[in-house]
């Protein structure tokens, strides 16, 4: 295995990884709380960890990728109002994953229901209440945040400075304003609640996530990744939870992506309502150029978001379509190997996916310079390991009427639509109809 080092957010340090289980590599990435449809920012962390489970893959590690749903949650009963909760819960689950399909990434390895591990969360509360790290107040079960002396080392807060966002709700339940909510007891217009030795409710959110993960992963397992505005409460709790209650760290490694950014740097939320629902932006501009688009930015840092950051990556593909379209199958010059190398020594030093792509481009620009026909493995090699060998996938059209779609292409990735609609029928002219897909496009010859 080529060494690889990641960013641990617990050291804010470079560290390499040295996985638990030589040869194998367990990953836990927070998912989405559904209320709602997810929108392009909840993507982000689905596409970095499918990602990085590819190069891991690709390192020769055999790879566990767990990412679960959150379908027990404050946010869901509001979002219900008089309607069911629970089936809101189902239907905006079976949103998220045909919206996430549409990604073509492949599903993670296991997608956990909070609502199926309802058992194990249980269990984990009552290991808090034996070891004296809970208590019991009015129905509710707290977690002793002063009882733990590690708490506030993941996030690097001092913890008589935090809030845990809970606002007023079981306030005057609490012995300490610190301490979260690890169960619910069950009020008056909920409509769904579970059976615990101490009455009916459900789980708290952070709790849900430490069951889930141990349930799946063991305690210590390799990474446990997430959107970095998870850090504080959500993974700084799973973190004090498990060690409170099994005596270890949840996870050796904390990874976390950078948020999402609207044109003027605001982050978008739900709350702010400058988001767009993922399945639209597929609809807009098309699987591959959103893949290209979050490869583009280090998974660490914000990316901004908007029109012309989608154009650019829209035109990307097709330059990397048409690239594609002049190899030969075979063995890539020895000249270009070095490149390649540069392309997996970039996303083994902390998954730097923008230099691979760096390192990729300039790949392209030699092959398109070569004077001989230039094989096509490397660049197989490294679309692969971003999801984007699609892409030297064609629909059987003449060499010419593919060069008309590929400029189309790009002309819509540039905002240039009536270039693309004067290229639409010029292809058409020649036989074949286009249509915009989730990999770039289609061609089918008319009838």
């Amino acid at each position: 295995m080529v060494d690889i080092r990641l960013y641990d957010t617990r050291t804010r340090s470079l560290r390499a990884l040295e996985p638990r289980e030589p040869g194998r590599l367990g990953i836990y990435a927070c998912g989405p709380t559904v209320y709602a449809r997810i929108h392009i920012g909840n993507a982000r962390p689905f596409v970095v960890f499918s990602l990085l489970k590819r190069f891991l893959e690709h390192s020769g590690l055999a790879v566990t990728l767990v990412i679960n749903v959150t379908d027990v949650n404050d946010k869901i009963y509001a979002a219900a109002q008089d309607g069911s909760s629970v089936e809101l819960a189902a239907a905006m689950t079976a949103a998220y994953r045909a919206d996430t399909d549409r990604l073509e990434l492949g599903r993670p390895d296991h997608e956990p229901l909070a609502s199926e591990s309802i058992e194990a969360i249980v269990e984990e509360i009552e290991a808090l209440l034996a070891r004296d790290f809970a208590y019991l107040a009015g129905g509710d079960v707290y977690f002793r945040v002063r009882r733990d002396p590690g708490y506030g080392a993941l996030s690097r807060r001092d913890v008589d400075s935090m809030d845990q966002g809970e606002g007023i709700d079981g306030a005057e339940l609490k012995q300490d304003p610190l301490d979260f909510a690890l169960w619910k007891a069950h009020k008056a217009g909920e409509d769904s609640s579970w059976a615990a030795p101490w009455g009916r409710g459900r789980p708290g959110w952070h709790i849900e996530c430490s069951a889930m993960a141990e349930g799946l992963l063991g305690v210590g397992f390799d990474i446990h990744g997430g959107g970095l505005d998870l850090l504080f409460p959500h993974h700084e709790n799973e973190a004090a939870q498990t060690r409170s209650a099994r005596g270890g760290e949840l996870a050796r490694h904390w990874m976390h992506n950078g948020m999402l950014a609207s044109g003027d740097g605001e982050k978008m939320s739900k709350s702010l309502g400058n988001i767009s629902p993922l399945h639209e932006v597929l609809d807009e501009h098309g699987r591959d150029a959103v893949i290209l688009y979050f490869a583009s930015g280090h998974y660490r840092q914000p990316i901004v978001f908007g029109e012309e950051p989608l154009r650019a990556a829209a035109a990307g593909v097709a330059r990397i379509r048409d690239a594609a379209r002049h190899l030969v199958a075979g063995e890539s010059p020895l000249a270009l190997r070095p490149l390649r190398e540069r392309f997996f020594e970039a996303l083994a030093d902390d998954f730097n996916t923008p230099s691979a792509l760096a390192a990729m481009w300039e790949w392209i620009r030699g092959a398109n310079s070569h004077e001989a026909p230039v094989g096509d493995r490397d660049l197989r090699e490294m679309l692969a390991v971003l999801a984007l060998e699609n892409l030297f996938d064609v629909a059987g059209a003449p060499d010419a009427v593919v060069a008309l779609a590929v400029a189309r292409q790009q002309a819509r990735g540039a905002g240039d639509y009536a270039r693309a609609d004067e290229l639409r029928a010029r292809i058409e002219t020649e036989g074949w109809s286009v249509r915009d897909s989730a990999t770039g496009f289609e061609l089918t010859p008319l009838q």
